[in-house]
């Protein structure tokens, strides 16, 4: 018989445009050699201008989704995107605790890249309480990162080490922290292990334009890494040279941002250079 593939559900909102959402962690993980599996958390209604909609699905059928593919196949990574609802997110922690050993990744997608909000407050509370305990990779930007870090009595903005060291006292075991929103000349990631402990910082060029869907890409990337069996730092890192390439040659096919290319290689024969990456990528810390 042929090897299954490493085997991936993917807990997310559907993207009619496919730049982000469930779509685009179908075409990643599909890029990077795994067979994605869904339970669908939500449909929208959105281009690649911003969100009109969502519309959660119901908690009910989001766990029998689940519950029926879990009951089936060996899954090797989960990975959690927009949940729709605050039932969704106790649903999803739910069903996740009873596969304790199975690797979680988990974008906290909490507005879109124009501002559309997905997620309430009571919602990112219960993300807190629910699900970072039992989350072995957390994907969050920087305004993500300091929306679940906040603290009653913060007189300042916590900076980026304090928010990744509150979230993993939340329970996380590690945080890759982007820079993607940052004012900086390099877009600069972060990954943060026990204690708040920078384990490594990486340095990619700042490209050009606004994307759709490059966090959705990102960790399923490194949900895809995790479930061939890479380390934590091996997959981060391919993680984020694959996203990286994904950038270098996305397109814009409507009147909003720029979809990455999760297929780049399929069209690259011509010039397999043509998306490196820089040489300086990225720096582990000793």
């Amino acid at each position: 018989m042929t090897p299954v593939p490493p085997l991936v559900l993917v807990f997310a909102a559907s993207d009619p445009s496919a730049g982000a959402g469930i779509q685009a962690d179908l075409l990643t993980l599909a890029s990077l050699g795994c067979h994605p599996l869904t339970a669908v958390t939500a449909l929208t209604v959105q281009d690649t201008v911003g969100v009109e909609s969502v519309h959660p699905v119901d908690s009910d059928i989001l766990e029998r989704q689940a519950r029926a593919l879990l009951e089936d196949m060996p899954v090797a990574a989960f990975k959690i995107g927009v949940l729709g609802s605050l039932e969704n997110i106790v649903a999803v922690a739910e069903i996740v605790s009873d596969y304790p050993d199975i690797p979680l990744i988990f974008d906290p997608v909490l507005a879109s890249g124009r501002g559309d909000e997905f997620s309430n407050e009571d919602m990112v509370s219960a993300m807190g309480e629910l699900l970072l305990p039992q989350t072995t990779v957390l994907t969050p930007n920087s305004l993500e990162a300091r929306r679940l870090a906040e603290q009653d009595g913060d007189e300042a903005e916590p900076g980026p080490d304090e928010c990744a060291r509150r979230i993993i006292q939340l329970g996380a075991q590690y945080v890759l922290l982007t820079g993607t929103h940052e004012n900086t000349p390099q877009v600069v990631n972060t990954l943060y292990g026990e204690a708040g402990a920078v384990l490594r910082r990486d340095r990619w060029d700042r490209l050009p334009g606004s994307y759709h869907g490059s966090g959705c890409t990102l960790a399923s990337a490194v949900a895809a890494c995790l479930a061939g069996g890479a380390s934590i730092e091996d997959a981060v890192r391919d993680a984020q040279d694959f996203t990286w390439r994904t950038l270098s040659k996305a397109f814009r096919p409507g009147m909003g941002q720029f979809i990455p290319d999760r297929f780049f290689w399929a069209r690259e024969e011509d010039d397999p250079a043509a998306a490196e990456p820089p040489a300086s990528g990225g720096q582990p810390i000793a």
